[in-house]
């Protein structure tokens, strides 16, 4: 997909505050300092549209990003970090799941998880809930440049079954730094949402 147009419309906390209409959404998730913001950047062509923190957990809202006029991607909070306060996880996780949830305009979720490290805990979580609630996933294992490529299938594997991946959900490999994947990743969002 080409990107014209990419511009952060709002940052939310609740359904009120959400952007009106029907646009597709792709929401974005993985743990703090997976890599979600460069994920973003480099999908949309832009250095820093998302911000890119050397602090995790930063994200501390919903943010949509209006694309092509026809899109929106929604950054959430990323999980597992412990600085937090246990009633902001909390919070987080709460506001995290009412969009997940009640969300129509949802059609997939991205979930981001480091391709040299087995996923954790909070990813397998993560990606049972995506199941619990039947909405698609799209699984972008990313630092792919981080590995020599003679080695990527191997922990490819290790994520499918890490995850007990499901038949038919993508797992694509991804890297920020040489673009490794990113028509994959185009291709399987634009599968979810019918947009050109």
């Amino acid at each position: 997909m080409k990107v014209q147009s990419a511009e952060i419309v709002i940052s939310a906390v609740k359904p009120s505050q959400y952007p009106e209409g029907d646009l597709p959404e792709i929401a974005l998730a993985g743990r703090s300092n997976v890599g979600k913001s460069s994920f973003i950047n480099k999908l949309l062509n832009r250095k820093s549209l998302a911000r890119i923190s050397s602090k995790p957990g930063k994200t501390q809202t919903l943010n949509f990003y209006l694309i092509n006029e026809v899109l929106h991607f929604v950054d959430v909070p990323g999980y597992g970090y412990a600085k937090v306060s246990k009633k902001e996880r909390e919070a987080w996780g709460k506001m995290i799941e009412t969009y997940f949830t009640t969300r129509d305009q949802l059609k997939a979720v991205v979930l981001i998880v480091d391709l040299r490290h087995p996923p954790t805990n909070d990813d397998i979580m993560m990606y049972d809930f995506l199941k619990h609630y039947e909405i698609p996933a799209i699984i972008i294992a990313t630092k792919a440049d981080k590995i020599p490529k003679g080695k990527w299938q191997k922990h490819l594997k290790v994520t499918r079954e890490t995850l007990d991946l499901e038949k038919g959900d993508e797992l694509i490999l991804f890297s920020s730094e040489t673009g490794e994947g990113k028509d994959k990743a185009w291709a399987a969002i634009q599968r979810f949402t019918n947009v050109q």
